[in-house]
């Protein structure tokens, strides 16, 4: 009984190795396949919207689709029976993606209706967000990633008072310009503002005298210097974080019993919940 209890112990960490781990030939290998799989799954689903396309190749892309979704249901199985603890990677955000974007092809067998099957088939673009999760792995990618969380803060105070000049100056152009010009009322005014301060510019709403043009004016040069600031802000934080990387090294181990990432590169040991990490 114990030999087969550590038989079956070491085929699931060489498992987890696999699935789980980028650092590894294998873990390599399963990332840049699971990559292309990904990447031919949602051109299949866009293929099939193609009318004229699917009439004239449906058979061939539904059996396409069929091993697709088999190799993803093969994959969702496998994250799960490699890892102590299954809730975690069932309810996790990429867990819940991952079934989504794999049962559609067998609901479709179970409902009838062209417009149900069409809604159900449009949901297996979510395997997309598949990529983000080989993302992680990549080390500029995770850079990127703690720039941003670094960031949030600042670039929602930032938002924030973008909001606040958008009502501001979108409730002077209100009274200034009136219903005849457009600004029929104050959130449609504040609508023509954040149009006009992001650069985007619609045209369906122009102001007509002279003191709104003025302000207009105002308002896209001001639009230049806001776009620029949290592009800013996340380039400072991804100085920052490169600079951290000359001193701790990341690396791609996934703690087999809490999923939990971001360890150091000589860890062996996680450092949420002390669990052994894969060699």
């Amino acid at each position: 009984m114990p030999e087969k209890s550590d038989a079956r112990s070491s085929w699931k960490f060489k498992l987890h190795e696999i699935i789980y781990e980028a650092d590894t030939p294998m873990g390599k290998a399963f990332d840049i396949g699971l990559f292309i799989v990904i990447i031919i799954s949602v051109i299949l689903v866009m293929l099939e919207s193609v009318k004229s396309i699917d009439a004239k190749y449906h058979d061939i892309l539904l059996k396409a689709e069929w091993v697709v979704t088999i190799l993803f249901t093969i994959e969702y199985i496998a994250r799960i029976i490699s890892i102590k603890k299954p809730t975690k990677y069932i309810f996790s955000f990429y867990g819940i993606i991952d079934l989504i974007s794999t049962i559609p092809l067998y609901i479709s067998y179970f409902f009838a209706g062209t417009q149900v099957l069409l809604a159900v088939r449009a949901l297996r673009l979510l395997r997309v967000f598949r990529i983000l999760k080989l993302m992680r792995y990549l080390g500029e990618a995770s850079q990127l990633g703690r720039a941003l969380k670094a960031s949030r803060i600042k670039i929602a105070v930032f938002i924030y008072v973008v909001l606040i000049l958008s009502v501001i100056f979108g409730t002077i152009m209100y009274l200034i310009e009136g219903e005849d010009a457009g600004f029929t009322s104050i959130p449609r005014s504040i609508y023509w503002t954040i149009v006009t301060l992001t650069t985007v510019g619609y045209g369906d709403i122009a102001p007509q005298t002279n003191l709104g043009q003025g302000i207009a004016a105002v308002i896209m040069i001001l639009g230049y210097g806001i776009i620029a600031v949290p592009t800013g802000i996340v380039t400072s934080e991804f100085a920052k974080q490169s600079q951290l990387e000359d001193y701790v090294h990341d690396n791609t181990q996934v703690c087999p019993h809490c999923l939990e990432e971001n360890h150091l590169g000589d860890a062996h040991f996680c450092h949420k919940c002390g669990s052994l990490l894969n060699e």
